[in-house]
């Protein structure tokens, strides 16, 4: 039995933490405890009290503390902060094993992370805008407490989400499972297996994308049928596009260009398309499989002829087309002895960069190889990652030369 979910949950559960300035780290602990128990009584101080006989955390350098020396750090080297710290006692308890293990990773590693080393994070941010401005009159309590009240929120959620996507994700097995068998029985044609019709929507690209499944159709809230294409595993671009004669147009002009008499509308961005029926989704489908023919693209920033030659033997890439591009010409330099900076002002800088992704990511690539010195190609692999675009590198193993995919969080 969790002896830390019987404390919160006793009928009188109390529970200290620090006073003053407040953070994500303190609030949404303050928001976790409180789901738990809505009745908890959670007080804030400078220190905690003698006779103090509750839950203590993100002070007292107790079991919910990190502020001690001897603070714990995750094997992949993210600090605990307090709010990691409760999570790993009470996630389970909440959404089990694995969902909690991918909630640390995903939702509460961040914020420790933030709170530990002041790693720029959007929703402690937004956390941290809550505390008074520097000349407000009062103190800090009722301002936390509503930060604490939005994390509440923002907990109940993202468990709810996590939930759903389990759901979901034990759906999609289900109709996946269903398909195979309608494949093998003869009730659906075999060259249809790219194709997969959900009876009602089920989020499910992170579950296809390993899939051979090009095409996703299922019933519209607005009547008819949408037509999803699903993407390639790392990747940003789909295993198979609609016609870009299509993209854009809606009604007559769409029933027009595809020949499909029941076709509604095709985003011109190419993620979605609707048709009045089911079997007009399907054409709609089996059209696009039929004349898509688009090779992919890899762009080679700054590498050379060795490196093109090892980009053409990655694997699912058969007959892909490598982009090369140089590096850029250094800009004209400040030189102060051996020290020198760019004669650029900041926004001028982050146009250029901004200039060079944008020029990468026109040739829709499956990845970016990038070579070269740091001061070219670190700016621009961070852009990418950002927009998580996967980039390789090359890196030397003993006598061998091998491509390497730059992990995500680098």
């Amino acid at each position: 039995m969790n002896q830390l979910l019987n404390e919160i949950r006793k009928k009188d559960a109390k529970a200290f933490t620090h006073g003053g300035k407040f953070h994500a780290d303190d609030v949404f602990s303050a928001a976790l405890l409180l789901y738990l128990n809505p009745e908890i009584q959670i007080s804030r101080g400078n220190q905690v009290p003698e006779d103090f006989d509750g839950i203590v955390f993100d002070i007292g350098r107790g079991a919910y503390d990190h502020h001690q020396k001897d603070s714990r750090i995750r094997e992949n080297g993210v600090p605990y902060a307090a709010f990691g710290l409760l999570w790993e006692a009470l996630g389970a308890e909440i959404l089990g094993e694995e969902l909690a293990l991918s909630f640390d990773e995903t939702f509460v590693q961040p914020l420790d992370n933030n709170d530990n080393t002041g790693e720029k994070n959007e929703l402690a941010s937004l956390i941290g805008n809550f505390n008074p401005a520097w000349d407000a009159e009062g103190g800090t309590d009722e301002a936390f407490f509503q930060a604490v009240s939005v994390a509440g929120m923002i907990l109940e959620n993202k468990f709810e989400r996590c939930r759903g996507n389990e759901r979901a994700d034990r759906r999609v097995e289900e109709i996946l499972a269903e398909q195979e068998r309608a494949i093998k029985a003869g009730e659906i044609p075999a060259e249809n297996r790219q194709i997969l019709i959900l009876p009602e929507f089920v989020p499910c690209q992170k579950h296809l994308s390993e899939t051979e499944i090009a095409f996703v159709i299922f019933p519209s809230n607005r009547g008819g049928y949408c037509i999803q294409p699903q993407k390639r595993e790392y990747s940003l671009n789909y295993k198979c596009s609609f016609p870009s004669a299509w993209l854009g147009l809606e009604n007559e002009e769409l029933e027009a260009a595809s020949g499909i008499a029941g076709a509604v509308f095709c985003h011109k961005g190419g993620f979605l398309m609707t048709t009045e029926t089911l079997e007009e989704a399907v054409q709609a489908a089996k059209i696009s499989l039929a004349e898509f023919h688009e090779a992919p693209v890899l762009v080679n920033f700054g590498g050379g002829e060795e490196a093109e030659a090892l980009l053409q033997k990655l694997p699912g890439l058969t007959g892909v087309k490598i982009v090369r591009m140089a590096l850029p010409e250094l800009p004209e330099l400040n030189e102060d002895g051996i020290f020198t900076e760019v004669a650029m002002e900041k926004q001028e800088w982050k146009n250029r960069i901004k200039a060079q992704v944008k020029a990468i990511l026109k040739e829709k690539p499956e990845a970016v190889y990038v070579e070269g010195e740091v001061f070219y190609t670190y700016p621009v692999v961070h852009a990418l990652r950002k927009k998580h675009v996967p980039v390789l590198t090359m890196i030397k193993k003993e006598e061998r030369k091998l491509l390497i995919k730059i992990p995500s969080g680098s």
